[in-house]
């Protein structure tokens, strides 16, 4: 299991202005953090509740669909195209980053034991696109189209470029290259793969996209590059009986929520840092990222008062960003509080030669890489300690399929609890859905004309 470290966030360690009385505030919310894990457990099930991530380590039919097909594509295709945006991206890059091998695309089929390359597309930038859409053989690529809805402008836009371009070059037999994970029985990608006839998996009802990753939406680009989406799921699954106990002393998720909950309420610590030390594990940040802001960050709680709250979430990289943010961590303003994530085990170990000797690095000689990575982390924790800066340590045994189910599915249940702390609707993104409306709008979709007019006058105000 994962192993959390919280005592450099305590009064004790940094202070009594900047640290908390941890078993203190543990006794205080004994009661409300239990009654938060009952209460989502208990709606889990129910429709509307936007909990049904919670279950989705248990859908084995999902994982044997995906399996299926993987293994009747498997050779087809050298590419693998993942077209998405937000939550239909973010966690599938972050777990193909941590768990295929490292420089992925650019080792040779060999290699890659004869699976394809994969690409996520999350961004429309069109020099991007023109530059992977020429590098692509498409007729060797499987594209997997990802959004619920088929509204997203993004996403689609994405699709009708690919689609038209594989509609050239194989004809009718271009929808054999075409995968669809979409909703189960409507929306326009729904519509659109009934009719061309595409092969779909499904998006479940009531899972948000930044809580998607362990349905189709990441399951499938696993399977089709080879990752072990059964142990993944088997990390899920002993995570999610762990994070059902009740008592806040005894589930790592319940703490961390509080912790940040209370470090911002209380100590104005309103800065959240996720800072791995491993590149492997770089993109978890950008997950985390999305998962935090488009969760807390709400201008309205549950009663429909006026609250504009949330922590702002940063993301970094150790060593890189020791040499960069952490001297606003240390000396600027102290708003922060750092989430390390440490692996124990990393799957090589790279030896420093002896040479250099007469000079002031000689002393590096003999020694591993992992040692220094190790060292620089360590160092890095008890510099902020000296500067009375909250830090929380993520320690997990190895980068496996089967520890990032576990972070992975740890941070969401984290994510659900401080929402409850909150007292806002953590599932929702009204502030997200504002800036799509207008994108509608200003591209002229139905429905929008007024929304249109009203936006370029707003526009004209701003130039």
């Amino acid at each position: 299991m994962l192993e959390f470290n919280c005592k450099n966030v305590t009064a004790h360690v940094i202070g009594e202005e900047n640290g908390l009385n941890l078993e203190q505030e543990f006794d205080n919310f004994a009661d409300k953090i239990s009654h938060i894990i009952n209460d989502l457990n208990s709606r889990k099930d129910k429709p509307g509740q936007w909990l049904q991530w919670m279950n989705l380590g248990y859908n084995e039919e999902t994982v044997w669909f995906v399996k299926e097909y993987a293994a009747m594509v498997q050779g087809r295709f050298d590419n693998v195209l993942v077209l998405g945006i937000g939550g239909s991206a973010l966690g599938g890059m972050a777990i193909c980053e941590a768990l295929l091998k490292p420089f992925w695309n650019q080792l040779s089929d060999e290699q890659r034991d004869g699976l394809p390359k994969i690409y996520f597309l999350d961004n429309i930038d069109p020099d991007q696109f023109n530059a992977l859409l020429d590098l692509l053989d498409l007729k060797r690529t499987l594209v997997n189209v990802i959004t619920k809805s088929g509204s997203t402008a993004e996403t689609m836009a994405q699709f009708m470029i690919v689609k038209d371009r594989l509609e050239k070059e194989l004809g009718d037999d271009y929808i054999r290259n075409v995968v669809a994970t979409t909703d189960k029985h409507v929306g326009i990608l729904r519509q659109i793969a009934n009719e061309e006839g595409y092969k779909t998996f499904v998006i479940p009802d009531d899972v948000g996209g930044r809580f998607s990753v362990f349905s189709a939406v990441g399951l499938l680009p696993f399977a089709l590059v080879g990752i072990d989406i059964e142990e993944l799921m088997q990390g899920v699954k002993d995570m999610d009986l762990a994070l059902k106990n009740t008592d806040v002393r005894h589930n790592i998720a319940a703490q961390n929520a509080l912790i940040h909950y209370l470090m911002d309420t209380q100590k104005g610590k309103r800065l959240s840092v996720m800072m791995p030390y491993s590149s492997r594990l770089k993109y978890i940040s950008d997950w985390y990222v999305q998962l935090w802001a488009e969760s807390l960050g709400k201008n309205k709680d549950l009663d429909g008062n006026d609250v504009n709250i949330g922590p702002t979430p940063i993301k970094a990289l150790g060593v890189t960003d020791q040499h960069s943010q952490i001297q606003l961590y240390n000396e600027g303003p102290n708003d922060k509080i750092i989430n390390f994530i440490r692996i124990k085990e990393f799957d090589t170990t790279l030896d420093i030669p002896k040479i250099f000797e007469y000079t002031g690095v000689g002393y590096l000689g003999g020694k591993t890489i992992n040692e220094l990575l190790n060292a620089e982390a360590e160092s890095t924790k008890v510099a902020l300690i000296d500067y009375q800066r909250p830090n929380v340590t993520i320690t997990l045994e190895r980068a496996d399929a089967y520890h990032l189910g576990q972070l992975i599915y740890m941070l969401e249940v984290q994510t659900a609890i401080a929402g409850e702390l909150y007292h806002i609707n953590t599932f929702n993104q009204p502030g997200v859905e504002q800036a799509k409306n207008y994108t509608y709008a200003l591209m002229g979709r139905a429905g929008y004309e007024d929304s249109a007019s009203a936006l370029k006058e707003k526009m004209a105000l701003a130039q």
